[in-house]
């Protein structure tokens, strides 16, 4: 996402209208997956030694798109729906709409867990909901021995109102999770965990309202930016995250098998 691969920058208007004509087009996008109102898409060739773009599609029927944002957004309520997760944390705050944000996953045996350091912004636009994100470098926050640290290019979701309580939900995403993995096997896994991941949110959705109701109902430093308490950073404190400056980690004894049996959601 970074502009020219170098500079960190905070997305405009451009950036977020460009990720939605991503998340709608349907040209030279491939379907590789269409089930009880959940479609993926990849956008690449599954066998390359490139990392895919992958785009999932679900409708939530009962949940207004304001809620599913909410949801996105509440890293409180996250450790209730996301099983997947190990830590998730605000780092700090660039602006209004964008802040540093830190998120590590578990990764079925062989492989070792993962985490981000990632710049995320957001806005709400008229029906539309967007959050989006790509992995940046903070000083106080390097790659750890325990963790593999995975790369996002581009990720994010685009939230549209789609009548009275209801909303459909697009992620679109490219990562590269380094290690040794072979770039098909990637691919191919991400097609499998995408629709989980997607029913998971819907869930998460469903159960969302009664869930704020008893925990800090009036806290939505997303929507509310004076709630927010967040350290300022600055963006000359960050740097691009390049995947190919990682280390390679060996994980050795991988097979497919192995990896489709993970949900992660990103």
């Amino acid at each position: 996402m970074s502009r020219g691969g170098e500079m960190v920058y905070i997305p405009d208007d451009s950036d977020f209208s460009s990720f939605r004509d991503q998340c709608e087009s349907l040209e030279g996008w491939h379907c590789r997956y269409n089930k009880a109102g959940v479609t993926v898409w990849s956008q690449g060739q599954e066998e390359s030694c490139t990392v895919q773009k992958i785009k999932t599609r679900i409708s939530c029927k009962d949940v207004p798109a304001e809620t599913l944002y909410d949801v996105l957004h509440d890293t409180s309520y996250r450790k209730k729906w996301d099983s997947n997760m190990i830590e998730t944390y605000d780092i700090g705050r660039l602006t209004v709409n964008a802040d540093v944000g830190y998120y590590s996953w578990k990764c079925p045996s062989p492989l070792k867990n993962r985490d981000f350091v990632t710049l995320r912004s957001w806005l709400p636009l008229g029906n539309d909901y967007m959050i989006i994100n790509y992995s940046v470098k903070h000083p106080k926050y390097p790659p750890r021995k325990d963790f593999v640290r995975a790369v996002s290019l581009q990720t994010g979701y685009l939230i549209k109102a789609n009548g009275d309580g209801a909303c459909v939900l697009y992620y679109l995403t490219q990562v590269d999770p380094r290690g040794s993995l072979p770039k098909w096997v990637v691919n191919r896994v991400s097609q499998f965990v995408a629709p989980k991941a997607m029913k998971k949110i819907y869930k998460a959705g469903l159960k969302y309202p009664e869930w704020k109701r008893k925990h800090d109902p009036e806290f939505k430093p997303w929507v509310y930016p004076e709630q927010n308490t967040l350290p300022s950073v600055s963006l000359a404190e960050l740097s691009v995250q390049h995947a190919d400056s990682l280390e390679n980690i060996d994980e050795t004894g991988l097979s497919e098998d192995h990896l489709s049996t993970s949900d992660h959601e990103a």
